[in-house]
Formats: C-alpha cells, sequence, structure tokens
C-alpha cells in the first residue's frame, strides 16, 4: 500500500488545515488508517485513527479540535484541523494498518507549522 500525503503549509494560531492522504496498491488489505505526528525532539504519537467500518479514535490533545474522516470511494483519508495551536506543529504521517494490528505502510509526512 502507498500512501501520498499533502496539505501541510504554515498556518498562524487559531487558523485550520486539512490534511489528504491518498492510498493506492493493496487497498483491500488495510482494516484502519491514522495520523501520526513527530515534533522536533520527541517521538511520534497517535493523532487520530478510523478503521474500515468507521470507528475513530484521538489524542486526547486534538479531541473537539480534529475530525478525521475518510471517503471509501477514493481511498482518501482527511484530518481536518482547527483552532491550531503552536504546539500542533509538527511532520504529520499518515499510516494503514492491517486486521491483526500491525503497520502495512507509511506516507512520507507533511510538514504542519503553526506560527504567527
Amino acid at each position: 500500500v502507498q500512501l501520498v500525503e499533502s496539505g501541510g503549509g504554515l498556518v498562524q494560531p487559531g487558523g485550520s488545515l486539512r490534511l489528504s492522504c491518498a492510498a493506492s496498491g493493496s487497498i483491500f488489505s488495510i482494516a484502519a488508517m491514522g495520523w501520526y505526528r513527530q515534533a522536533p525532539g520527541k517521538p511520534r504519537e497517535l493523532v487520530a485513527t478510523i478503521t474500515s467500518g468507521g470507528r475513530i479514535n484521538y489524542a486526547g490533545s486534538v479531541k473537539g479540535r480534529f475530525t478525521i474522516s475518510r471517503d471509501n470511494a477514493n481511498n482518501t483519508v482527511y484530518l481536518q484541523m482547527n483552532s491550531l495551536k503552536p504546539e500542533d506543529t509538527a511532520v504529520y504521517y499518515c499510516n494503514s494498518e492491517s486486521s491483526l494490528g500491525t503497520i502495512i505502510s507509511w506516507g512520507q509526512g507533511t510538514q504542519v507549522t503553526v506560527s504567527s
């Protein structure tokens, strides 16, 4: 499974961005997709995940501000990010997971910078 992210950039605090992750290849093997992020000097952390059945999970730090969704027809997962804070600055990665919970693939990452 190949994943290609897009939509990152520079935004002011309080602003919004929408990230996209387009999947191709062995789509049938995907049971869930997720967004993770990694800030400089910190470990990669979960942001949000969504299963093929639509079950959603958010990190506490983004709950109420970020929304994950998926377009099955286009094999794309989105992350709508509102009320962005400087601490949301990171490289955001998309991943795909199998029904066993193993990681199938990661995208290349997209930079999100929240700064005035």
